[in-house]
């Protein structure tokens, strides 16, 4: 298995996780929500150091990309987008509990829709952007795999 070519994958991935943590952390400080626009740079910050620090410090020279490489990347991007993608929630103070705020962007990401909020409402608009952003995002993600499978 090609250990490298994996972590430079996911660090791309986390990269681009983060490029997309900047319009919700705009949007908070754009209303003045500083604790959640924190929470977003935060996290998008500690994505883009570990994300470069994977691609940069794994050298490409074998790219040989098979079905086992294949399965790693996307189990493992899914877990990481998901773990990182619920710490705005978290560091925010919105959803307090990790493992809730977990279930709300894994939700996202899968666009299954479920919820853990009762009133989804009184979210601030930067945190509200997020969690439909994710579905957005899970949403291409089937798109673009069911156009593979074609």
């Amino acid at each position: 298995m090609n250990y490298k070519l994996i972590f430079r994958i996911i660090g791309m991935i986390m990269l681009i996780e983060a490029i997309f943590m900047l319009v919700p952390t705009i949007i908070c400080y754009a209303d003045d929500d500083i604790v959640a626009g924190n929470s977003f740079a935060v996290t998008a910050l500690g994505l883009i150091l570990i994300g470069a620090a994977a691609v940069f410090l794994t050298q490409k020279r074998k790219t040989d990309f098979y079905a086992h490489e294949g399965f790693a990347v996307t189990s493992l991007s899914w877990i990481i987008m998901s773990v990182a993608g619920a710490l705005p929630f978290t560091l925010s103070g919105e959803i307090p509990s990790f493992i809730d705020a977990l279930f709300e962007t894994i939700s996202g990401f899968t666009t299954t829709g479920a919820t853990i909020l009762t009133d989804v409402e009184v979210l601030p608009r930067g945190l509200l952007y997020w969690r439909s952003f994710t579905n957005w995002l899970g949403g291409m993600g089937v798109l673009v795999f069911l156009l593979s499978l074609i």
